[in-house]
């Protein structure tokens, strides 16, 4: 039987964390607590979101947006810097009920060892020497934590699923991706890099506003708030000042792109990786006066399994046209990054309708309830792959690469390369 090491990352329970949940402790996923009302920044023309994706948005109406907000009170509402960055700390690592469900799904390809991505996972790995490791570990310190996993086990010489380490390390700095898509011809945003706040004219001085500012490394929208968007430079000093001096890295500056955001999830590798169907976002359903972007808040506190948002529509209800040219960008990103077995990728209309790559996930979430809104396990859905399959399918991916046999044929009728279903996304 083969023996399966499954590398994890898990969430600690709220009466583990440094911070008292005063102070913006944190919570299993679908527990973190809501605000009492919305926060202060939530206002917007709602003309904005309803406008066509080839519509320009207003810079005009953009600003007032901002001046609303502003303006606004309301000191319940409002999240401490303490609360702001306790309680996304830990967003990216998984929950008990994702690791036992991924465990189980795994269980049908044989004996299953879980190795909890700590101090001791070498000594582990080296100990357990599995057959190939299901690799779902976030890493918790530096730039490079999502390439540790794989990294030690390249060491060992254990094959594991998912993508390298460079390629991990390479997706987790937005801009070192946005680079390489830019010189392969692959369309982003415009962008700049601050290290300090003294540098921001200097850096930034030539982007068009409205500007969106984030966390050069970060993931699961940790750091991303409607306070993100910026419509003007004094805004813009302020919130990069904020990013700066609280999460203590780089702060990636991009011009904001006005059309439809989409998510795309990829299964496979090389020229027979395919797109699932894409996931079109819903910004209409947000909170009265939300922004059009997915923030933190829009991933995790407004998004509850009790009451789940309708912010997904998958499949997408676009043109063939469309779709065509979003997977076609989608793949093109996939493959010159160098993702492998799966990954998701967020794509983003310009003013003319072209599609952007804004950001490459090759370790992306895949919480098992489909009331969790998780978007790579509900693109498979649509797909017709359950949630067992999904995990069983990247794993097959994976030993297929390296030639690792668990005994059972890669299902062609759930997910198999090259599938012409997993194509399948609605056209209008």
């Amino acid at each position: 039987m083969t023996l399966i090491g499954l590398a994890y990352n898990q969430k600690p329970e709220p009466t583990e964390l440094t911070s008292p949940t005063s102070e913006g402790g944190r919570q299993e996923d679908g527990e973190l607590p809501r605000p009492d009302e919305e926060p202060p920044s939530k206002r917007v023309d709602r003309t904005i979101q309803a406008a066509p994706p080839s519509k320009r948005v207003h810079r005009s109406k953009l600003e007032l947006v901002a001046r609303r907000g502003e303006k606004s009170s309301g000191k319940k509402a409002q999240l401490s810097i303490a609360e702001l960055i306790a309680r996304d700390e830990f967003a990216e690592w998984d929950s008990p009920t994702t690791i036992a469900a991924v465990e189980s799904a795994l269980s049908h390809l044989g004996k299953v060892v879980r190795l909890e991505a700590k101090e001791d996972f070498p000594e582990r790995l080296r100990e357990v020497r599995p057959d190939i490791v299901f690799n779902i570990a976030e890493g918790f310190n530096g730039v490079n934590r999502e390439a540790h996993v794989p990294a030690i086990c390249e060491f060992f010489g254990i094959p594991y699923s998912g993508s390298d380490p460079f390629t991990l390390s390479l997706c987790l700095d937005k801009a070192r991706t946005k680079e390489t898509l830019t010189f392969r011809g692959i369309p982003t945003p415009r962008f700049a890099v601050v290290e300090k706040v003294e540098d921001l004219e200097a850096a930034a001085g030539g982007l068009k506003l409205p500007l969106f500012i984030k966390p050069l490394h970060e993931g699961s929208s940790k750091g991303i708030t409607d306070s993100n968007l910026c419509f003007d430079r004094a805004h813009l000093l302020r919130q990069t000042e904020f990013l700066l001096e609280n999460y203590k890295q780089p702060v990636l500056v991009e011009e904001y792109l006005p059309g439809q955001e989409f998510t795309c999830a990829v299964l496979g590798n090389g020229d027979e990786a395919t797109v699932l169907p894409i996931v079109g976002m819903n910004f209409e359903s947000l909170p009265k006066g939300a922004l059009p972007i997915y923030s933190f808040d829009a991933k995790f506190v407004w998004d509850r399994p009790e009451k789940p948002l309708d912010i997904f529509q998958c499949p997408a209800r676009i043109t063939r046209e469309l779709k065509a040219s979003i997977e076609r960008v989608t793949l093109d990103a996939f493959r010159v990054l160098g993702c492998r077995d799966w990954a998701r990728i967020d794509v983003r209309l310009d003013a003319s309708g072209t599609p952007n790559v804004l950001e490459v996930n090759p370790l992306p979430g895949i919480l098992p309830d489909p009331a969790d809104n998780s978007c790579l396990p509900k693109a498979a859905r649509a797909a017709g792959i359950g949630y067992e399959k999904l995990i069983q399918n990247c794993l097959k991916y994976a030993a297929a690469r390296q030639g690792v046999d668990l005994d059972r044929p890669l299902s062609r009728t759930s997910g198999a390369q090259g599938a012409p279903a997993l194509a399948a996304s609605a056209s209008a």
